[in-house]
């Protein structure tokens, strides 16, 4: 399918392929962190330090998205972060936690605010 057209030689985007980035809370960016080991996070970047143990990023209202977990409908971390997944209710995310620190943080994905939703809409899972 084509996500642009032209008129009069004016190329228009299709407006669900625009990024658009998630609204910032508290001056705090949405974001996907992934870590050396810890796994795959997400919240809202509040601060990033490099440091000699590595690059430490502190989140607030952090979820971990992937250890051992799972998610469904998003090929890569890319498109999650793009996207959203497409398959809340086959994921399994931790509970958020008010503040989490990261150690050996090695890439850093702005979210879209239609995946934040989708990641928001992931129900709690737990034992």
């Amino acid at each position: 399918m084509k996500d642009t057209i032209t008129i009069e030689g004016v190329e228009y985007v299709k407006k669900s392929t625009v990024y658009c980035p998630a609204k910032e809370v508290d001056g705090e960016s949405a974001v996907i962190i992934r870590s050396y080991t810890a796994g795959v996070f997400y919240g809202y970047l509040n601060s990033i330090e490099h440091t000699l143990a590595g690059t430490v990023v502190k989140l607030h209202n952090a979820r971990r998205i992937c250890d051992v977990h799972q998610w469904s409908g998003a090929a890569s971390l890319s498109q999650m972060a793009l996207d959203g997944v497409k398959s809340p209710d086959n994921c399994r995310f931790t509970v958020v936690l008010p503040e989490q620190i990261i150690v050996n943080c090695i890439e850093i994905l702005p979210i879209s605010e239609p995946a934040l939703k989708s990641l928001n809409d992931v129900p709690v899972w737990k034992m």
